[in-house]
């Protein structure tokens, strides 16, 4: 009962989060961070105790699937040079780098665990860097940059992570069987995913061929989707991380989706938009609650001269290191990447010292790291508790929060003045593929209405049906002209339109209600018509918002 209860309190404060950072006007991490706090700093606030490896399964899973699921394919791939860079030369050169450094300025950590922090904070958050700052502000290159970046370095970083731990607990480490074991790790669980999303599809099609299905069937396909990939990834011994991955990726490519109906379809991506909103939350709000836990009990080895100072410099040196490390790289790679142009006689712009430094200062450490620190296991094979683990997991966490810090106060500043004003390129985009659309409908539907009407039909219905149809295709055709009188006009029209269906909806509603007051019709009727009433608004209001 009391696990029921902390998961509905959790839930309920990450709904409340959303609400209130349209008020307090921070970022969203970073106020869920202080209402965990604050849930947990009173005598008898919330406590909880985290079991790693289910935390592990229930977090890690989702997360990764749906930011791959989401993710820019085209982008991705046209930038797939820095993003591969970025998402496995850094990682690594991350964790030796901030490995040594880490086990220099803190000596009681062991090399091994220092590169096991170092590996679980190499993963990055683009979640956290867009709720930070604005996306017209960041060059779209740079965020595409690090979307792809954050979703494989999970995997890369994670998996590394898996490989320190393990030197750990055994006490040994041997680079050639590490090498073989990674190469095995990666290969298989890339067929993992690709298996699990073979047999989703097999399932649809099933569920497809025997028609009549509920939606919410087809939907709990895609949400065991993740799950079992990665489960079935570990069952080989091999890493459910890039499992999750990989199934997320050639999810909207392998054509799963024709298997769903359109109730399904809408569902599905609802579903998984409301998934990578509560668990993101719902992990801040967990480091939160173990934030009082972590500072009252500050580690020796942090506070054996000054209580706070030295564990807040120690976190603030360490954030700096990771920070510099990622500019380095950066630097490296650019200058690389214009070397490499200017010998295949190609044309490259450099990056700029102010895109390096955005890049660098974006590095934000979130979900990821947290749910992969909380996993380390208490106690080793022998049954001795594990080495420094309280001691990384409050360093981890303190540059988790010192990073979105730095991200809120510098990025901002930093990014100012890189977007040129104008139309965004995305905004672009979207008009010429409206116009294309709208243009082969208008095509297609000409064709039908110039066919010989059937047997029964009412004389001229089906030309007057498509002439009416045709019209409102032109209409958005002109909407999306160029000419700003044109489309001012053709704007003012459509917002008109709009105002007025949107009032014989709400005249609509009211009926309906009436009607249900009066017992004219029941609940089951009643809710049918009012879930059409409300797609319809929905409709109607997104195309008001564009406008």
């Amino acid at each position: 009962m009391q696990a029921a209860i902390f998961v509905l309190v959790v839930l309920v404060f990450v709904a409340v989060s959303g609400a209130l950072v349209r008020l307090v006007r921070v970022p969203l991490p970073v106020l869920q961070i202080a209402i965990g706090a604050a849930l947990a700093w009173p005598v008898r606030g919330i406590h909880v105790e985290i079991d790693p490896e289910l935390f592990l399964l229930v977090f890690i899973p989702p997360l990764l699937f749906s930011d791959a699921f989401g993710a820019p394919k085209r982008e991705l791939m046209a930038l797939r040079g820095p993003i591969l860079d970025l998402a496995i030369g850094l990682v690594f050169f991350t964790i030796v780098g901030f490995g040594y450094a880490l086990h220099w300025l803190v000596p009681s950590i062991p090399l091994v665990v220092a590169f096991a922090l170092a590996a679980v904070l190499s993963p990055t958050d683009a979640v956290a860097v867009s709720s930070i700052v604005d996306r017209n502000v960041v060059p779209a290159r740079l965020m595409h940059i690090l979307e792809g970046e954050s979703m494989l370095n999970d995997a890369s970083g994670l998996v590394m992570f898996r490989f320190a731990v393990a030197a750990a607990l055994t006490g040994s480490f041997s680079f050639a069987a590490a090498s073989l074991s990674f190469v095995y790790a990666v290969a298989v669980g890339i067929l993992a995913g690709v298996a699990a999303l073979f047999v989703a599809a097999k399932a649809l099609q099933l569920l497809n061929r025997i028609g009549g299905v509920p939606a919410e069937a087809q939907v709990l396909i895609t949400v065991l989707l993740p799950f079992v990939a990665y489960l079935g990834a570990e069952h080989f011994g091999a890493s459910g991380i890039l499992a999750a991955v990989t199934a997320g990726l050639l999810t909207g490519s392998t054509g799963i989706f024709r298997f769903l109906g359109v109730s399904a379809r809408m569902q599905t991506i609802s579903l998984w938009t409301t998934f990578s909103f509560v668990f993101n939350g719902a992990l801040f709000i967990v480091l939160g609650l173990q934030l009082p836990e972590i500072i009252r009990k500050v580690p020796p080895e942090l506070s054996s001269r000054h209580w706070l100072l030295e564990p807040v410099l120690t976190v603030l040196l360490l954030t700096l290191c990771l920070i510099a490390l990622r500019f380095v790289w950066i630097w490296i790679g650019d200058i690389s990447a214009g070397f490499a142009a200017r010998l295949g006689k190609r044309k490259t712009e450099p990056l700029g010292l102010r895109v390096r430094l955005a890049g660098s200062v974006s590095g934000v450490r979130g979900a990821i790291t947290l749910a992969g620190i909380l996993s380390l296991p208490l106690a080793l094979q022998d049954g001795s508790p594990f080495p420094a683990r309280d001691l990384v997991i409050f360093l981890a966490a303190g540059v988790i929060i010192c990073s979105l810090v730095i991200a809120s106060l510098a990025l901002p500043v930093i990014a100012r003045g890189l977007v040129e004003p104008g139309e965004d390129a995305g905004a672009a985009e979207e008009r010429m593929a409206r116009v294309g659309a709208a243009k082969a409908a208008i095509a297609h539907l000409e064709s039908i209405a110039q066919t010989d009407e059937e047997e029964g039909d009412v004389p001229g219905l089906k030309l007057a049906a498509a002439n009416g149809i045709v019209a409102a295709y032109r209409r958005r055709i002109a909407a999306s002209d160029e000419a700003d009188e044109a489309r001012a006009e053709v704007r003012e029209a459509g917002r008109l339109e709009i105002d007025l269906r949107l009032a014989g909806i709400a005249a609509e509603r009211g009926a309906l209600r009436a009607m249900l007051r009066r017992g004219e019709i029941n609940d089951h009727t009643a809710r049918a018509l009012f879930t059409e009433i409300t797609l319809t608004e929905a409709l109607l209001n997104g195309r008001q918002t564009r406008k």
